[in-house]
């Protein structure tokens, strides 16, 4: 009876794996970086039903082809396997938005609608936004560009843009992201006054400068950037992005920053879900949001759940939320601790001490995870304030409250955050693009060079993601792990060689350890049995290449969970 029964379990548990589960592919690969030390080097994975089966050479595989079956896929042999890349701390309504008109920064871009290089001068800068400010063929918007820095570009105001462009509607977006400057025509297009700009203490009407909180008189006038077919094609070119750099898991940082946030759900999820190369697009909900629509803490608490019901495969509104404690280090509104900037200009805090407690301590209750822009070391000191506060008021044992950007700290703030369990999620690009004009203009040569201490985090042991605050740096997780490795200058000088990370922890911060922030180590940042499948395949290994040639190794494609979409030439 006993013989019978087995006998039926097997023909059972055969016709199971015959029907309810799809075939057994086997990957094989020059080389697969597993990020697991136990077995940190492979060359063949197993993966069914968007999940590993087995890791380890193609010998070993022959347990799972005996019993399961299945098919060996040698499309990538001769090609490297890493974990999917996963970008802790994107924005991908601001592509979307900003890729509808050209880029024009200190640095260079390649997007997916061309080449944008970079201005390094006042009169480079006049120069190409007159030229493309001429290329504009829309007359029912204002022109705008992206990428605009004073220490780089001198100062452009609203009289300058008029001089410039007389009639012509003309909008100029900071490098940061936090501030706009306009003409007196965009300014009419829009409808925003001399009393909106009265309405806040950030804006400047004479400069035709809005920044900061300022910026909600002017952003509820662009709907037009929300219009289905511009935003489409947008948030298309931010997936095309993800792809091309192999980012398979992105985690938004800033969900509602608009003052719609259903309408920025709907509009990314519509998209993402129909884009033909499949991604995963955590949002995370902002503090600003919630303070501007005066929603208070438990009613935005609510809102957030109402939010999760709706998540999908691909968008899904995390258990994440976002406090925002001091301005952009691209403006140069960081809080820094004495002695300041050396001109003698202040940075801002983007929300009440109170007001922040307030929904930090609401949301920590709930269980959620807590991240903040915290970019100057004053701005760090708070951010270890309130996690000490949270930490006595209502102890968690494995809350993962994420520092994010990491602009500058003092090392003894570093060995703060090692003992109250805080994570990391830092942006090398800032020492990259910033730390030799910094040096000479707000900073000096010291605290600008000592940038993204990135040393001193692997040093401590902090679990430490990188991102690109998509599009603050290249959505680009090699030119991340280069911008933190390599820590060279935009310049091409050498930085402080003890405040990189190593090759090792530098891959790490966009595998493993940006899946610790996510909180879905479980599943993503490694290749082991049991995750789900998400690789992305390279032509060299970025544990072996020089460091001139790390940014620029070729993504060939992704696979997620399981399935190959190779990047197109």
């Amino acid at each position: 009876m006993k013989a019978l029964s087995r006998t039926v379990l097997c023909l059972i548990l055969g016709f199971w794996f015959t029907t309810a589960q799809a075939e057994v592919t086997i990957y094989t690969a020059a080389l697969i970086r597993t990020m697991e030390p136990a077995l940190p080097e492979a060359t063949a994975v197993a993966v069914q039903d968007g999940r590993i089966v087995a890791v380890g050479t193609l010998d070993d595989m022959e347990p799972v082809l005996r019993i399961r079956g299945g098919k060996i896929d040698r499309r990538f042999e001769g090609r490297i396997l890493v974990p999917g890349f996963i970008d802790p701390h994107v924005h991908p309504t601001l592509p979307a938005i900003l890729t509808q008109f050209p880029f024009l920064a200190p640095d260079d871009w390649t997007l997916p609608t061309g080449e944008f290089p970079g201005a390094t001068t006042p009169k480079a800068y006049k120069n190409r936004l007159q030229a493309l400010a001429a290329q504009h063929n829309d007359p029912s918007t204002p022109f705008i560009a992206w990428g605009y820095h004073p220490l780089w570009h001198g100062e452009v105001w609203r009289d300058d843009l008029n001089t410039w462009f007389g009639d012509q509607p003309v909008m100029i977006w900071h490098r940061s992201f936090h501030e706009i400057i306009g003409n007196d025509a965009a300014w009419d297009m829009l409808g925003v006054t001399p009393e909106d700009a009265a309405l806040t203490p950030e804006a400047n009407w004479d400069k035709g400068h809005f920044y900061e909180g300022g910026l909600k008189a002017v952003v509820g006038k662009l709907s037009f950037l929300f219009e289905p077919a511009r935003f489409s094609k947008g948030m298309q070119n931010f997936l095309e992005m993800m792809h091309q750099s192999g980012v398979t898991t992105a985690l938004d940082m800033g969900t509602g920053v608009f003052g719609d946030p259903i309408r920025e759900i709907n509009g990314i999820r519509a998209v993402a879900e129909a884009y033909p190369v499949p991604s995963r697009i955590i949002l995370t909900p902002i503090i600003l949001d919630f303070m501007a629509r005066q929603v208070p803490p438990e009613a935005a608490l609510a809102e957030v759940k109402s939010w999760q019901a709706s998540s999908s495969g691909r968008v899904t509104v995390g258990n994440h939320f976002k406090l925002m404690l001091d301005g952009a280090i691209f403006s140069g509104l960081s809080q820094f601790g004495a002695p300041g900037y050396l001109d003698g200009h202040e940075g801002v805090w983007m929300a009440p001490r109170k007001a922040t407690h307030d929904y930090a301590r609401t949301f920590w209750d709930a269980g959620f995870q807590l991240h903040a822009h915290a970019n100057g070391d004053a701005a760090a000191g708070w951010f270890i304030d309130l996690l000490e506060t949270l930490l006595r008021e209502s102890p968690r044992s494995d809350h993962r409250m994420t520092l994010e950007h990491f602009a500058y700290s003092t090392e003894d703030q570093t060995r703060q955050l090692k003992t109250l369990g805080a994570l990391v999620s830092a942006n090398p690009y800032y020492h990259y693009i910033l730390s030799e004009l910094y040096a000479e203009n707000w900073l000096g040569k010291d605290r600008a060079g000592q940038m993204v201490r990135l040393g001193s985090l692997e040093r401590a042991g902090i679990p430490t993601g990188l991102h690109s605050d998509s599009p603050m740096a290249p959505l680009s997780p090699l030119t991340l792990i280069w911008a933190a490795s390599a820590r060279e200058t935009i310049g091409g000088t050498p930085g402080i060689a003890s405040e990189a990370l190593s090759r090792a922890q530098a891959l790490r911060g966009v595998t493993i350890d940006a899946a610790w922030i996510l909180g879905m180590e479980d599943d993503l940042g490694s290749i082991r049995a049991g995750k789900i499948a998400d690789f992305t395949v390279l032509d060299e290994d970025p544990m072996t290449v020089p460091d001139e040639k790390l940014r620029d190794i070729k993504v060939i494609g992704t696979v997620f969970s399981g399935q190959s979409y190779p990047v197109s030439k």
